[in-house]
């Protein structure tokens, strides 16, 4: 099969389209799906420059890709809820072969049935994002997703809020759980995309985020989505969630960090990483019931699709580049052309 693979790191030119790699072939509880749409996340560069630059990848080619959406081509000898011809999507696992690939392997208890309402070029931009919001909300900060609850008179603040978890968490965040949601965005395509996903007002994360909540009329948040490095931010995230508040990032930080503030508030800081649970064998069907629950709501216009971008798989390269630029709004999809 054509994959788009690595062998060794660096920048995107180290990408190559296309490479002939075996079809991956099936264990018990696996499908082999055939990818007709994968889509860009933060997570494909940064494993893309994992190493130091021009060093060998261990155990080439490496191939990268942890969104996907396509249909189920064989399956293992203990899989029960999926069978051949069943369209599906799915996020992946780090530790396996990605879907910038014509097949790919996975396991069936990270996987759901596509929305019936979605292409699979829309339906591709979804479940990293999703599981990654959902589970940062839900499992993480305890909020409970019951359609329009009584935790409106919660304030969750996501920084970042145009960016493909950005888009996902505003989404759950107010039509899900009722919370009132602050997003932040530094120019007006972005913030004019939160307002639209339903962000109840958006501030500017260049600028004094206390300041700007003082100015509409809040002295503080009680939860936070951080999709920044911690080490750049940190500081007035903390001046601005309230005591007894919590604060989860969804990206590791990259030195130490200050918890002063946060211990006399008794806070709460948790970190979201949407591969946990394939990577320990820690109740990954899990991941297959939110992408399940997550599939519905979009099938019932509770959620937006978020792809706002799309090219086909050959110009991977330049689909990193335009991640990497910090610019891109909402989600960008490869389409896997057969």
């Amino acid at each position: 099969m054509r994959a788009i693979g690595q062998a060794i790191y660096g920048g995107p030119e180290v990408l190559q389209v296309f490479i002939d790699v075996p079809e991956p072939e099936p264990g018990p509880r696996d499908l082999v799906v055939r990818v007709h749409a994968t889509a860009t996340n933060p997570v494909d560069t940064k494993v893309r420059r994992g190493g130091a630059a021009g060093s060998p990848v261990p155990a080439p080619p490496l191939i990268l890709g942890w969104d996907a959406s396509g249909v189920v081509a064989a399956t293992g000898s203990d899989v029960e809820h999926f069978r051949v011809g069943d369209e599906v999507y799915f996020a992946g696992d780090v530790a396996r072969p990605g879907s910038y690939a014509e097949y790919v392997a996975v396991d069936e208890r990270i996987v759901a049935h596509r929305p019936r309402t979605l292409s699979h070029l829309d339906a591709a931009a979804i479940p990293l994002t999703a599981l990654t919001a959902w589970e940062a909300l839900v499992e993480n900060m305890g909020v409970i997703p019951t359609d329009r609850s009584s935790e409106a008179a919660r304030t969750l603040l996501v920084v970042g809020g145009a960016g493909g978890v950005g888009s996902m968490a505003i989404q759950i965040a107010r039509q899900v759980c009722g919370l009132r949601v602050i997003a932040t965005a530094s120019r007006p395509e972005s913030a004019a995309w939160c307002t639209r996903l339903g962000a109840d007002a958006v501030i500017d994360h260049t600028k004094s985020l206390l300041d700007q909540l003082r100015q509409l009329g809040d002295g503080g948040v009680d939860l936070v989505l951080n999709t920044v490095q911690p080490t750049q931010n940190l500081p007035q995230v903390l001046e601005v969630v309230r005591p007894f508040g919590h604060v989860c990032g969804i990206v590791a930080p990259s030195g130490p960090l200050d918890l002063g503030p946060l211990f006399r508030k008794r806070g709460h800081l948790s970190f979201e990483y949407m591969f946990t649970r394939p990577l320990f064998d820690a109740a990954p069907s899990r991941q297959g019931a939110i992408l399940a629950r997550v599939a519905d709501l979009l099938d019932r216009g509770v959620l937006l699709a978020t792809r706002t971008t799309t090219m086909p798989w050959d110009q991977v390269q330049a689909a990193h580049r335009l991640l990497e630029s910090g610019r891109s709004v909402g989600k960008t999809v490869l389409e896997v052309v057969p």
